[in-house]
């Protein structure tokens, strides 16, 4: 059902996304009675929570002490140490629980509903704002904040109506509009530019092609030129290479990678757990002596991979692993432990939209979002230059910046308001 938002609210939070929302629930918890508007652009909100983790849902992730959850955060990991004190992700699997919701773990940390529906995450939240009478507006663009002597917001809307917030919470995404960055930046604030956080990476290489689909338990991969690197699983797609271990490696490159301006190299240690790889290969055609090095494949790697590897080595598939000359099984190990592709661009990983860049964490008091610049107005969420690897890292930012950002405005209207 559509409302009309009326002339003067209390609470204006911009932006119906994940951080949003949980500010809002936040919000009305302490204050009752007193309406709390949701305002969003888009037709409908938790857009993000709706798709995330191919519809289930990565809720957070199962990290639960604050410094080791700090440390997944490329940007915002020292200044979040301070706020995952005060809200971490044991208290989101809590907050769902209390809610009737549980949540599982899965092998790699991530955790989800356990009925792999992110439409159970929507509807809990959906339910609690209607039961605290949460009022919500879709297809309502904010296009001015202005604040006003007394402390107050007149909020301006792209259809001229214009209102007025005694508080604002600007949890409206990512910075990636011209005219959002020119508000802040009128309002006195500095917006580091955004660009992409978590994407995977375009190849052209016979060694991959046509292989999408493949996954590797275990890569190390590496950007020698930036020193980056990143390890976990891999997957081959038909354009690339993605999974954790080329996603993690783009959230913590992703300046260095946005700065370079075209192809860069990435090298791919394809067993990094094995040590003494030349020693180990070596044992291993010992003991696979006359099978030929096509059918008995080392190291757990997938068939068709393995395949390929010869193919590049110039290593008949029909050589006997005891024939095996001593420069082809070194070649072998150097394609094993230092692949080299060269990336010729990159795509967004259709599961996670992430921005780095935003507002200025400096700019913003850790406890409570409240800008140091202008009281009344907070941030939450990707607006925030606060960015994390993949696995539900982004999502418990959300929360927890949507917690203490709520938190804070309903203790600023009481005291206000006693």
């Amino acid at each position: 059902m559509a409302h009309l938002i009326p002339h003067k609210v209390p609470i204006l939070i911009v932006g119906g996304g994940a951080s949003g929302y949980f500010a809002a629930l936040q919000a009305a918890e302490s204050v009752p009675g007193h309406q709390i508007h949701i305002v969003e652009k888009g037709s409908q909100v938790l857009t993000k929570v709706r798709i995330s983790g191919g519809g289930r849902c990565n809720v957070t992730h199962a990290c639960f002490e604050p410094r080791e959850l700090a440390s997944h955060y490329p940007r915002g990991q020292k200044e979040l140490l301070g706020p995952f004190h005060q809200w971490q992700s044991s208290d989101t699997v809590s907050w769902f629980m209390d809610r009737g919701i549980t949540l599982k773990t899965e092998p790699d940390g991530r955790m989800f509903p356990v009925t792999d529906l992110s439409s159970t995450i929507v509807d809990c939240l959906e339910n609690e704002a209607k039961s605290k009478g949460i009022r919500i507006h879709t297809q309502k663009e904010v296009v001015n904040l202005l604040p006003e002597d007394s402390g107050h917001w007149q909020v301006q809307f792209k259809n001229d109506c214009t209102i007025r917030a005694h508080q604002c919470l600007w949890a409206g995404g990512g910075m990636q509009s011209r005219q959002a960055i020119r508000m802040m930046e009128a309002i006195g604030h500095q917006v580091i530019s955004p660009i992409p956080s978590l994407f995977t990476f375009q190849i052209n290489d016979r060694l991959i092609e046509g292989l999408q689909g493949l996954s590797i338990e275990e890569v190390s991969s590496h950007l020698p030129w930036c020193d980056i690197q990143s390890r976990g699983p891999l997957l081959l797609t038909h354009w690339g290479l993605s999974g954790p271990a080329i996603l993690k490696l783009s959230s913590w490159a992703a300046r260095e990678i946005h700065d370079r301006e075209g192809p860069f190299h990435c090298h791919i240690h394809w067993i990094p757990s094995v040590g003494q790889p030349s020693e180990n290969l070596r044992h291993y055609a010992g003991t696979n002596g006359k099978k030929y090095v096509s059918n008995a494949v080392p190291f757990r790697l997938p068939k068709r991979l393995w395949h390929r590897m010869l193919e590049r080595c110039k290593v008949p598939a029909d050589t006997p692993w005891n024939q095996l000359k001593p420069r082809k099984l070194e070649a072998l190990v150097d394609c094993l432990t230092h692949t080299v592709f060269k990336v010729d661009g990159k795509s967004r990983h259709k599961e996670e939209f992430v921005t780095c860049g935003g507002i200025d964490l400096q700019d913003i008091q850790p406890k409570t979002m409240e800008s140091r610049q202008i009281p009344g107005l907070y941030f939450a969420g990707e607006a925030l230059n606060v960015d994390a690897e993949t696995g539900g890292f982004n999502f418990q930012a959300a929360w927890t910046t949507g917690h203490l950002a709520g938190s804070a405005m309903a203790r600023r209207w009481l005291s206000e308001h006693p």
